[in-house]
């Protein structure tokens, strides 16, 4: 393949999904459905494990249940990349799925380009802040249907920071290939950047059109990316 590319791992937010559907749909959701959910479900160990972590994180280990709730509210006002925060909100997001309350949203071309890598012999992988249960939430209830079997694996902050150049080589060694042969797909220059100095190729997508800063060439969807990076898939 040209570059000799083997798997394509994408960012999400900004990339394979609109900014609006985390921060006007999944955000108020998770800020509605959590201090209930929380009430409901607290001695459940999957969830009382984040509770404690939170109140680790905060470095306030006796805070109460209203307290800690009352953080990760302001956690996601505030955008936090917090694994704790990140694990329940895919917690309060799989009930909102199961419910039908919640279907996900895709930028047209994501799909179609998926299926015709996976198709083509490429390896694909997903890396988000998002945690990697609420990755799987999103990709598998989606207006396509369920994409999850393209996708070989999720990776989410506990791999590290994705403005951490260490980070993608971490995934390099997760998913066992050279970091030369993997390409790296966000609308962030920052995560753009750390997965450069660590040897991945790269592609800036700029989906909503507003440019970016000149340091990374820029594509407008998949089909952009597949042109420039992936010519030879059939």
């Amino acid at each position: 393949m040209a570059d000799a590319i083997e798997a394509v791992v994408t960012d999400i937010e900004g990339t394979t999904t609109p900014v609006t559907f985390v921060t006007e749909t999944l955000f108020p959701y998770s800020s509605r459905a959590l201090p209930g959910f929380i009430r409901a479900g607290s001695a459940r160990p999957e969830v009382a494990e984040q509770l404690a972590a939170a109140r680790t994180l905060a470095g306030a280990p006796d805070l109460s249940e209203a307290a800690v709730v009352d953080l990760l509210l302001r956690w996601i006002a505030e955008d936090r990349k917090a694994t704790p925060l990140k694990t329940l909100q895919g917690l309060v997001w799989a009930q909102g799925y199961a419910d039908g309350t919640l279907q996900s949203v895709l930028y047209d071309d994501v799909a179609p380009s998926l299926r015709k890598w996976q198709e083509g012999g490429l390896r694909l992988f997903a890396y988000s802040s998002g945690s990697v249960a609420a990755q799987i939430l999103l990709f598998r209830h989606s207006p396509y249907g369920d994409l999850t079997p393209l996708l070989e694996g999720c990776f989410d902050t506990r791999l590290g920071g994705k403005l951490e150049p260490d980070s993608y080589r971490k995934l390099a060694d997760a998913i066992a290939l050279p970091p030369g042969r993997i390409l790296f797909l966000s609308d962030h220059e920052g995560e753009l950047d750390a997965a450069a100095a660590s040897g991945l190729h790269i592609a800036c997508l700029d989906r909503d059109g507003t440019g970016r800063s000149g340091r990374h060439p820029v594509h407008r969807d998949f089909y952009s990316v597949e042109r420039r990076h992936l010519g030879t898939i059939a």
